[in-house]
C-alpha cells in the first residue's frame, strides 16, 4: 500500500510543500528513512537531522519547511498529523464473526452475530458481546458485563465480574478489568482476642466509556459500593493499578506504572507520568500534569504541572543529602529559637 503526498494531503486536510506525486509505502523516524517512507518533524531538538534525512516526505510546521528541499506536508501540529498518517499504513486481518468452536458461551449470554469470540475464549452468565466486538484467544468475560459495539480485548484480558466496556474500547492482553478492591476492616473483638481481617464485599463495577485504551497487564479493581470510572477516551499504559471507586476524568492520559488508590478522582485531560502515585480519596483538577515518580500526598485544586521526589545524584552526594535530611528539623527548631530570643 503507497500513497502520494497529494493524496496523504487529501485524506489529513494538509497542504503539500514540494512534489504532490512523491509516493511513500512506510513509516520511519528521521534518521532511517528511506526515500519510500514517511516521517515527522515535531520536536525542534530534530532540526539538525532534516537537512540529512532520506525521507520520501516529511510531515512538518509550516515555519520548518521554508528551505526544505524535499517534500513536506504541512500541519500545525506534526505528531497528530503523522499518527493519523501512520495509521493508513497499519494493515490489519479483520476477525471474521463468529463464535469459534474451542470457545465456551454461556446459555444465558448474548453474543452478537457480527461479533467475534477467538480459540479458548469464555464469556460468563448474562454478559452481552455487542456487534463488531472482537474478545480475542484466551479472554474471559465473566458474569453481568458489556464489551461494547467495535471493542476489542486482544487476547487473555481478564473482565472478573460487572464491568461495562463502552464502544471502540481496546484492552491489551494481560489486562485484568473487575477484580476485588483492596476492602478490609480490622475487626477488633469485645473479649480481647487477636484483632483480625475482613474482607468488604466488592458489590460494584468497572465503566469504561467510548475510545478508551487500556494497556498490557493493567488492572483495574472494581468498585466496592459504586462503580469504578474510566470517562471517555482515557488511555492508560501497561502495568498501572486503578483502585476501586477511583474516577478517571475524560481524555487522561496514565503511563505505566503509574498508580492510583481508591476513591481518587482524577480530572479531565490530566497527565500522569511514569511510576507516579495517587492517595486514595483525593481529587486532581482538570488539566493537571504529573511528573514520573511523583507521589500526590494531597488533593490539587488548580490546573498546572506538579512534581515531587529527589533528583538523581551520585550515591556519595545523596548519602550525604540523606543524612542531612535527618538534621533538618533540628535545625529548623535551632533557627527558631535563635529568632525568639532575638525578638
Amino acid at each position: 500500500m503507497d500513497f502520494s503526498a497529494a493524496q496523504l494531503a487529501g485524506r489529513l486536510g494538509l497542504a503539500v510543500h514540494g512534489d504532490p506525486d512523491a509516493r511513500v509505502s512506510g513509516v520511519a523516524t528521521l534518521a532511517r528513512a528511506t526515500p519510500s517512507q514517511l516521517s515527522f518533524l515535531a520536536n525542534p531538538r530534530y532540526r539538525a537531522q532534516l537537512a540529512s534525512s532520506r525521507a520520501g516526505i516529511v510531515v512538518m510546521r509550516e515555519e520548518d519547511a521554508a528551505g526544505h528541499a524535499g517534500t513536506a506536508l504541512l500541519a500545525r501540529d506534526p505528531y497528530a498529523a503523522f499518527a493519523r498518517a501512520a495509521a493508513l499504513f497499519e494493515s490489519r486481518e479483520a476477525a471474521a464473526p463468529g463464535v469459534h468452536a474451542s470457545a465456551v458461551v454461556d446459555a444465558s449470554a448474548t453474543v452478537d452475530p457480527g461479533a467475534h469470540v477467538g480459540p479458548f475464549a469464555c464469556i460468563g452468565a448474562r454478559s452481552v458481546v455487542e456487534a463488531g466486538a472482537i474478545v480475542g484467544p484466551g479472554c474471559v468475560v465473566g458474569e453481568d458485563c458489556v464489551v461494547g459495539a467495535g471493542s476489542e480485548l486482544v487476547a487473555r484480558v481478564t473482565l472478573v465480574r460487572r464491568v461495562r466496556l463502552g464502544r471502540r474500547v481496546l484492552v491489551h492482553p494481560g489486562a485484568v478489568l473487575g477484580a476485588d478492591g483492596f476492602g478490609l476492616a480490622l475487626d477488633r473483638p469485645a473479649d480481647g482476642g487477636e484483632p483480625r481481617w475482613l474482607k468488604v464485599p466488592q458489590l460494584g463495577g468497572v465503566v469504561v466509556g467510548d475510545d478508551c485504551e487500556i494497556g498490557a497487564n493493567t488492572t483495574i479493581d472494581r468498585g466496592a459500593l459504586d462503580d469504578t470510572v474510566l470517562e471517555e477516551d482515557v488511555r492508560l499504559d501497561n502495568q498501572i493499578q486503578v483502585g476501586h471507586n477511583v474516577r478517571i476524568g475524560a481524555h487522561t492520559a496514565m503511563a505505566g506504572c503509574s498508580a492510583v488508590a481508591g476513591s481518587a478522582t482524577i480530572g479531565r485531560y490530566c497527565l500522569i507520568g511514569g511510576g507516579a502515585g495517587v492517595l486514595g480519596h483525593l481529587e486532581i483538577c482538570d488539566r493537571v500534569t504529573v511528573t514520573a515518580m511523583s507521589l500526590v500526598t494531597h488533593s490539587i485544586r488548580e490546573p498546572g504541572d506538579y512534581s515531587s521526589g529527589t533528583p538523581l545524584m551520585d550515591n556519595r552526594a545523596w548519602r550525604k543529602a540523606a543524612a542531612r535530611f535527618k538534621q533538618l528539623d533540628g535545625l529548623f527548631r535551632r533557627l527558631g529559637a535563635l529568632g525568639d530570643n532575638r525578638g
